[in-house]
C-alpha cells in the first residue's frame, strides 16, 4: 500500500487505522505522509473545510457546493489550466472532527481519475519543541485504459504531494502569524 515508501512505526499504525483501501485488480493505492511545523488544530481547520478547497489546494480556482456542508455533501471544484481536466465532482463521504478524518470520493468530472476515494488523517505531533501535526492522505483509484499501475500511482501521488507540501505552506504562515508557543514552556 506504501507504493515503496518506508512509513515510521507511528505512521504506519495510523495507516493501519485509518487508511484502508481494498483496491481490485484494475485499481492503485498508496498513503503518502507530510510533517507540518503547526497545529493540529489550525492544520484540521483548512483541510476539514471541504467546501473551501482553494485556500490550500493549488489546483483548484474555484469551489461550489450543492447544499449544505455534511456527510453527502458534493461540491463542484474548477481545476486550474494545464492539468487534463477542467471539473471534478466530489462527495463528502466521512468528516469526524474528534478523529480529524477527512473522506473524499470523486463521482464524476471530466478527467480520468474514476472511482477515486481518498482518506486524509491530521495527528497531533511534536518537531523541534514545538505543536506540529503529520498528514497522512491515501487513495485508490481505478487504472485508465493504455495506463499502468506505476503510471497511474506517480500521477496521483504528484498531485497529492503537490497539495500537501501546499497545506503546509499555508498552515505554516498561519502559524507564524498566530504566533504558536512551543510545548513545555516555564
Amino acid at each position: 500500500m506504501n507504493g515503496g515508501d518506508a512509513y515510521c512505526a507511528a505512521e504506519a499504525q495510523y495507516i493501519r487505522r485509518h487508511h484502508k483501501h481494498e483496491p481490485r485488480e484494475n485499481q492503485c493505492t498508496s498513503a503518502l505522509v507530510k510533517h507540518i511545523k503547526a497545529p493540529a488544530h489550525l492544520v484540521w481547520s483548512l483541510v476539514r473545510r471541504f467546501d473551501q478547497p482553494q485556500r490550500y489546494k493549488p489546483f483548484v480556482s474555484r469551489c461550489i457546493m450543492n447544499g449544505e456542508l455534511g456527510i453527502g455533501s458534493v461540491r463542484e471544484v474548477n481545476v486550474k489550466s494545464g492539468l487534463p481536466a477542467t471539473t471534478s465532482t466530489e462527495r463528502l463521504e466521512l468528516l469526524d472532527d474528534e478523529e480529524h478524518i477527512l473522506g473524499v470520493k470523486i463521482v464524476g468530472g471530466d478527467h480520468r481519475l474514476k472511482n477515486y476515494s481518498s482518506i486524509m488523517t491530521v495527528h497531533p505531533e511534536v518537531i523541534d519543541g514545538r505543536p506540529g501535526t503529520l498528514v497522512i492522505e491515501s487513495f485508490v483509484v481505478d487504472v485508465p485504459d493504455g495506463n499502468t499501475k506505476d503510471e497511474t500511482c506517480y500521477f496521483v501521488k504528484a498531485l497529492i504531494r503537490c497539495n500537501l507540501k501546499s497545506l503546509a505552506d499555508v498552515s505554516e504562515r498561519m502559524a507564524v502569524q498566530d504566533r504558536v508557543e512551543p510545548i513545555n514552556q516555564f
